[in-house]
């Protein structure tokens, strides 16, 4: 069985900054990306190739490090180092500036719109995990400050069909969140890792959460039976020796179940958990590995919602990368 990433097309996304992260609306028709230029640009299909649909701009003062979809797919959210987060609507075949939500002391990391597109999560250098409550008069109110981290939270993402929220961060942890009683609290603490926690996906069912690191491994955590309040999430697999640098970014396919990894290495790497193995004890083989996927550092891997293999990657050489992951 070969297992190939095939280059699709190669974008010059944010020419002379970084892009630092691309994310596919729900439909998958189109592809968000953005950079160090503080522009947020949307990508679309015609014909064969991936074309530039519309620019935002003057949205952001300084680097735009994240973007996140609602799940309707009709609005766009940007975390940016400037302490703001900027939410954009969907008008005609382009996008308006709705709102700035403010609050943060400093750089918002990452940006992340729960299942029912009622709730928002950012997370910021200040420690701190904010929600907020949206309304159907666009009306954004943060609902709860939490500061379970002691350092820089760096990512934040909501669990598939719950209202459950992970966050990770520099201070090696991650941490779970669960609304109980009106009130959102840190319910579970995961610790393992010994360095930055980068990035996190939960799989499609939402029972196993992907955690990529400085210290070069993946892990996956499973949530195990609990009696008490608080939730048990248990590292049940460590994928080490496959990553030369830092991991970046990790996405878990809802469409197949393959794992990428975006890599400090230049590389992009694809992992398939083996059949047979037991869900409490999983293996993960490597399935694909791109050396030089791109010229620098590759910040950040997506998988498309609807088109099975169809993966965008982005780098700090501006550019995104198409690829299409193929199992003969």
């Amino acid at each position: 069985m070969k297992e190939a990433l095939v280059l699709v097309q190669r974008l010059s996304a944010h020419p002379d900054s970084r892009c630092w992260y691309v994310s596919w609306s729900p439909s998958g028709t189109l592809l968000a990306s953005c950079g160090g230029d503080k522009t947020i640009r949307i990508w679309g299909r015609e014909g064969d190739s991936w074309v530039c649909k519309s620019v935002l701009e003057d949205g952001h003062q300084r680097t735009v490090r994240k973007v996140g979809w609602s799940p309707c797919g009709n609005y766009l959210a940007s975390a940016s180092f400037d302490a703001t987060t900027s939410i954009w609507k969907k008008k005609n075949d382009g996008f308006e500036s709705l709102t700035v939500l403010e609050g943060h002391e400093n750089e918002v990391k990452c940006v992340a719109w729960a299942p029912s597109g009622n709730l928002l999560a950012t997370c910021s250098r200040d420690k701190s995990v904010w929600i907020w409550e949206v309304d159907e008069e666009d009306e954004y109110e943060c609902v709860t400050v939490m500061n379970s981290h002691t350092q820089d939270v760096k990512h934040v993402v909501w669990h598939p069909t719950q209202e459950l929220l992970a966050s990770a961060s520099y201070d090696n942890n991650i941490c779970i969140y669960k609304e109980e009683d009106d009130d959102w609290e840190c319910r579970a603490t995961l610790q393992g890792h010994t360095s930055t926690v980068w990035s996190l996906s939960f799989d499609p069912s939402g029972q196993r959460l992907a955690s990529c690191s400085d210290d070069r491994t993946v892990k996956i955590w499973k949530e195990s039976p609990n009696e008490g309040q608080d939730l048990s999430w248990k590292c049940v697999c460590t994928l080490s020796g496959y990553h030369g640098r830092a991991v970046y970014d990790i996405a878990w396919c809802r469409l197949t179940g393959a794992l990428a990894t975006a890599c400090s290495d230049d590389a992009v790497r694809v992992f398939k958990e083996d059949e047979a193995s037991d869900p409490n004890q999983p293996v993960f083989s490597l399935a694909a590995h791109m050396a030089k996927a791109h010229s620098q550092d590759v910040n950040c891997v997506a998988w498309n919602p609807k088109e099975a293999g169809l993966m965008a990657s982005c780098s700090d050489s501006g550019d995104i990368a198409i690829w299409r992951f193929q199992e003969d």
